[in-house]
């Protein structure tokens, strides 16, 4: 992309283009790698296997802090600023490429018989827009609910937080920050799994409720007292902390909302839902902190994200049933080793 000394202010514009599109695009995945991994595991390990979702989403994290740590090493700050910003970019266009040729040669998740009753049903709208809202309104509700208190902590713990270590710490410390935020990511992607683990051992509901209440205590907690932090050792145990709380919602995000819905709507109700949600609280929280930290009414953004994360606790509590049979369930056996038939009566 030319530079802002060749075409001025359009090469922001194009920039903030691309990522937009590269949002839209990433956004959209969500609803069919959710479904896919979850229809794909076994029943009694739905949890672990989806939870792996996470584990790539945060390996990007990673990544991108691997890159700038390599960059500050090798690289000085002109040289940055000039074109060693364009790496990262050209990292994602080139696993974009390897993702498309994986993606083509992925195993349907769905059984032959179970694809060859949706090719012959009659009912043209059974996975549309249409079917969605007037059909399934009621899960699509509660997966944007699910979302809501989710996403936001998320963006505030693992996006918002680490930006926070990083001014902190400042330039002359940029090393320690970027260490302190990349041993933390990578200890969050490796919680994933152990969080699926124990979803399919205590169920799903537990984990969501323990990252609600979780969240609830802490946020206030992680943005207070983290601005105020310079001690390497505090500022990764106060990331941790946060860290093994939102497990509780990414390790099991995925496979509770894929329970929720038939297969020939499952990837559409996930990914709108999910979208939604995502657009509204996630996405907007880095912007949200700045603002309220520019104002210096940090307090507002820690109240908003508590609340957020506390209407979603209640329908964690009220609204999900633990251990119960789920449409996935039905379709591909429970996988708490209870009879379908008998507690579908």
């Amino acid at each position: 992309m030319p530079t802002r000394e060749i075409i001025g202010y359009w090469a922001a514009v194009i920039l903030v283009l691309a990522r937009l599109v590269q949002g839209f695009a990433t956004g959209g995945e969500y609803g069919t790698s959710a479904t896919y991994m979850s229809e794909a595991a076994t029943a009694n390990r739905r949890g672990f296997l989806s939870s792996f979702q996470y584990v790539t989403l945060i390996g990007g994290h990673v990544l991108a802090q691997f890159t700038l740590l390599i960059a500050l090493h090798f690289l000085d700050g002109d040289a940055l600023r000039a074109w060693g910003w364009r790496i990262g970019f050209f990292i994602g266009g080139i696993a974009a490429l390897v993702v498309l040729w994986i993606r083509r040669s992925m195993d349907e998740s769905l059984s032959e018989s179970h694809l060859e009753a949706i090719r012959e049903g009659k009912d043209r709208d059974a996975g549309s827009m249409k079917t969605l809202f007037t059909t399934h309104w009621r899960p699509l509700l509660l997966v944007f609910l699910i979302t809501a208190g989710g996403t936001i902590a998320f963006y505030t713990y693992s996006i918002n937080a680490p930006a926070i270590v990083k001014s902190t710490f400042g330039s002359d410390r940029a090393l320690t920050a970027t260490w302190i935020n990349l041993l933390g990511l990578i200890f969050l992607m490796l919680l994933q799994p152990v969080g699926g683990l124990i979803s399919d051992r205590v169920g799903r509901k537990p984990l969501l409720v323990f990252f609600g209440v979780g969240g609830v205590i802490y946020t206030y907690v992680l943005l207070t007292f983290l601005p105020q932090t310079t001690s390497p050792l505090l500022a990764f145990a106060l990331l941790v902390v946060g860290y093994i709380i939102i497990t509780g919602y990414t390790s099991v995000n995925a496979i509770v909302k894929a329970e929720l819905f038939p297969a020939e709507i499952r990837a559409l109700g996930v990914g709108l839902g999910y979208a939604l949600a995502n657009s509204v609280f996630g996405g907007t929280a880095p912007l949200l902190y700045q603002a309220s930290k520019s104002a210096d009414h940090v307090v507002w953004f820690i109240v908003y994200v508590t609340v957020v994360i506390g209407v979603s606790l209640l329908v964690y509590i009220f609204g999900l049933k633990n251990k119960g049979v789920t449409v996935l369930d039905r379709e591909q056996g429970s996988a708490w080793a209870v009879p379908v038939s008998s507690a579908a009566r």
